[in-house]
């Protein structure tokens, strides 16, 4: 076992820039919660719901904003984003060992595969034909690699992940277990009675520094390729389905899904369980709440919003009945503004 890292204080405020108020000798040994910190622990405090645990909170310190500080008990680093500023200086405390590089001896690897030898590959992983492993990547018990697949320097397949065929992943991209990249999109044609499959021919292509949750499922192209570009991160169970773009930075919550061809912009924020329909497109810096379908294209950024809110059950119900007659109603008030209008 490791020994405990600690960090003092005044070092952490000098490190990432922040102002500290309180002890400089502080020690931090670990990152908690404002309700459970204890004291050699950082807590932060960045929703204001949770503003009443801090008077009450046993952390060492605490990140907070400078109109926070001054109720605050105990030290504290003031940060203009304590969350982040938090998200930073929690990575001191995340250690993992470094894997050792090599090819397990229950790993198959075929003739035609290429493998770094400072790649390390878990046990029972299957490396297919025409297949690259690059420099320092990782691959966890019971990875799949096919045909032509390219795993970037440092990437991470932390175990169960399937890359089908023709997907191609850049460099520091991670991707949690179950995750499946490149099965068949959902290419289909009808002729008369039944259903012709239409081949899959492209591939997928994900930029540097992404993360793919897991049991998240990534078509490839029909023809040309899926593409996520740098630095997108994907929630767990999220389908994103053929030939879909996704620009840089843009963030999709879990259980969220995109159709086929649809292009969504950069800077994005796209909340859990919503939808985007397929070939529509969406501007960069664009936020989609939960639970929201996107039926048409969204040219400007901002917030955008669909669905009913959670009512009481009674109520939604006597609302879903008046719903069937909204058209009705529109009409007859159509007709009463024409009256007054002809009076």
């Amino acid at each position: 076992m490791s020994a405990t890292v600690s960090h003092r204080l005044d070092a952490l405020a000098s490190r990432f820039g922040l102002e500290r108020r309180g002890d400089a000798a502080t020690p931090i040994a670990g990152v908690a919660t404002l309700a459970d910190a204890g004291p050699q622990q950082l807590a932060f405090l960045a929703n204001p719901r949770y503003a009443r645990q801090l008077a009450s909170t046993r952390a060492g310190a605490v990140v907070l904003r400078a109109e926070q500080a001054d109720a605050c008990p105990v030290a504290a680093l003031v940060a203009a984003d304590p969350y982040l500023a938090f998200a930073r200086i929690a990575t001191l405390f995340e250690s993992r060992p470094a894997p050792a590089p090599g090819v397990h001896s229950s790993t198959v690897v075929a003739p035609g595969a290429r493998i770094s030898a400072s790649a390390s590959i878990g046990p029972l992983c299957v490396i297919g034909n025409g297949a690259v492993i690059g420099d320092g990547a990782e691959l966890g018990p019971h990875c799949v690699v096919g045909p032509d697949c390219t795993v970037g320097a440092q990437s991470r397949l932390v175990a169960r992940v399937t890359l089908v065929e023709r997907v191609t992943l850049g460099r520091r991209v991670l991707v949690h277990p179950g995750a499946v990249l490149g099965a068949d999109g959902f290419g289909l044609a009808f002729d008369k009675d039944h259903w012709i499959k239409v081949p899959q021919l492209g591939g997928v292509r994900i930029g540097d520094d992404c993360e793919i949750g897991a049991n998240t499922t990534i078509d490839r192209g029909a023809l040309g390729d899926t593409v996520l570009e740098e630095d997108v991160r994907l929630d767990n169970q999220i389908q994103i389905a053929h030939n879909v773009f996704i620009g840089a930075h843009t963030a999709m919550a879990g259980c969220s899904a995109v159709a086929g061809s649809a292009r969504v912009g950069r800077h994005c924020l796209i909340g859990g369980s919503a939808g985007i329909l397929g070939h529509l497109e969406v501007a960069d810096r664009v936020t989609i709440t939960a639970m929201s379908l996107v039926t048409h294209s969204i040219r400007e950024p901002g917030e955008y919003s669909s669905g009913t809110a959670l009512q009481d059950n009674r109520q939604w119900r006597r609302n879903a009945a008046r719903l069937k007659h909204l058209d009705e109603l529109v009409r007859r008030v159509a007709a009463l503004e024409k009256e007054t209008r002809d009076d």
